[in-house]
């Protein structure tokens, strides 16, 4: 593994000079949240790709097999690194994992409208990735020197590709990125009276007894001018709404951009942590009232149960992999505030069992529980009964799996999908037996309300 030690400076304008490289890929720690926001990877012109489609996976386009996350195994086998120093992630796979490629892991309902396009999987294989440490003010750019094997051809590619990036890097300027097209008026799949009629529908499958909470969400699409540009979007949301683990990828005319501020796995040096949301409040500009708004969240009952049952469900799939008796909950319900909104967050720890690795961790735990319910397979089935359609990308994940055997995923809300012509993202919530539905419904738009902001000022930068 090759290291090169470059300038440190905001991830984002390295970001937006190589931000039309083939198959570009951020990882961005927007904001600044301490530990969860200490890393972003940027990587850069992937030497192969994985993906998965109606179940059958490809290895640059040629069908593999094995199941698909057999041959994802086989592939990261293939091109192994031992894992050293403290960047997380050094190089490895980047990309997404949509929501329905639940149903490859598990026998479960199939939707009535397939909707996305979208891979089930997508990971491009990269060996070029820039990784930064804003805590220790540190930018690195590592080459791998895959997909070559032997080990002086792996040294020799190597050197040629960061050679090769330090010149797209020095013939490339970062400046203002210009809002570049417009969003049309947004549409919803499901308006407030049926958004409320499906949470009572939740709640009579939890008097029937089927499951004690399910997460329903609601769809926004919006017509996009030709042109618009989605790595300018990005540019934009992720001023508007910072976040510890949003991502923006890039395939073919397709981008995905997130806003999320959830993590849904890592996995480092065998060390597993979960960080569920379950709770939400829309922040007040007042410091008084919005202390207020904080603490009432803190001691909603409502809010607290549905948490805790996201903890027991996260606890019963860590276990499927951890050893026995290290599986642990350091924060049940705390507090983590961000722009616009707080959330309660619970963390929950193992330590993986010997001859588990992490797609096993995939395995056993997607998607997560948080944006599923519990029971979590009859929880899904009654989403896609309600919902109806695909969810795609949302409440999937984003993240990496390093070469090394390391990975650190998001949850996939606050997650907008962006094709020719057309925006798509999704917001919801669980459903329990305490649940408003009035109140419910309104906490969807107050989800939605930050990427409704973003949109808005990109339109305004546009404008003028």
């Amino acid at each position: 593994m090759l290291e090169v030690e470059l300038d440190y400076g905001p991830a984002a304008e390295r970001a937006d000079i190589l931000s039309g490289r083939p198959c570009f890929a951020f990882l961005d720690s927007a904001g600044d949240y301490d530990d969860l926001g200490r890393y972003s990877f940027i990587g850069i012109d992937p030497f192969g790709t994985f993906h998965v489609r109606d179940g059958m996976a490809f290895w640059d386009g040629e069908p593999c097999e094995d199941a698909p996350l057999a041959a994802l195994r086989g592939l990261l086998k293939r091109f192994r690194l031992e894992r050293t120093g403290p960047f997380p992630f050094r190089g490895g796979v980047i990309g997404h994992i949509s929501y329905d490629f639940g149903r490859r892991l598990e026998t479960l309902a199939e939707p009535a409208d397939p909707l996305h396009p979208l891979d089930e999987l997508r990971f491009g294989f990269y060996d070029l990735v820039i990784a930064f440490d804003h805590r220790d003010r540190r930018c690195v750019l590592f080459s791998s020197g895959f997909p070559e094997e032997d080990e002086t051809a792996r040294g020799g590619r190597a050197g040629e590709r960061a050679e090769e990036a330090q010149a797209w890097l020095k013939a490339g300027t970062a400046g203002p990125v210009s809002a570049t097209g417009r969003a049309g008026e947004w549409r919803s799949d499901r308006p407030a009276a049926e958004y409320e009629a499906a949470v009572r529908k939740v709640q009579d499958y939890i008097l029937a007894g089927d499951i004690y909470q399910a997460n329903i969400a609601q769809r926004f699409t919006a017509a996009l001018d030709e042109g618009f540009d989605p790595w300018a979007f990005y540019c934009t949301l992720r001023t508007v709404n910072p976040a510890p683990f949003a991502a923006f990828l890039r395939s073919g005319s397709t981008a995905i951009v997130s806003s999320s501020p959830e993590r849904f796995l890592a996995c480092r040096d065998g060390a597993v942590e979960a960080r569920p949301i379950k709770g939400t409040a829309r922040r007040a500009a007042d410091p008084a009232r919005d202390a207020e708004i904080a603490a009432r969240l803190l001691a909603s009952d409502k809010d607290r149960a549905e948490n805790t049952m996201i903890v027991d469900l996260l606890r019963n799939d860590l276990s499927r992999v951890c050893a026995p008796a290290t599986v642990r909950v350091p924060m049940l319900c705390g507090l983590e505030s961000y722009e616009g909104l707080h959330h309660l967050t619970s963390v929950v720890t193992g330590r993986l069992r010997a001859g588990c690795d992490a797609v096993d961790l995939i395995a056993a735990c997607f998607p997560g529980g948080s944006i599923t319910g519990a029971p979590k397979l009859r929880a899904m089935d009654i989403i896609t009964e309600i919902e109806g359609a695909a969810r795609g990308v949302y409440c999937g994940a984003i993240g990496y799996i390093g070469f090394d055997g390391d990975l650190d995923l998001n949850i996939a809300i606050r997650t907008v999908t962006l094709e020719p012509g057309r925006a798509c993202f999704s917001v919801g919530g669980g459903i329990t037996l305490l649940s408003d539905p009035a109140q419910e419904y309104a906490e969807t738009l107050t989800k939605a309300q930050r990427i409704f902001e973003a949109f808005r000022a990109f339109s305004a930068g546009g404008a003028g």
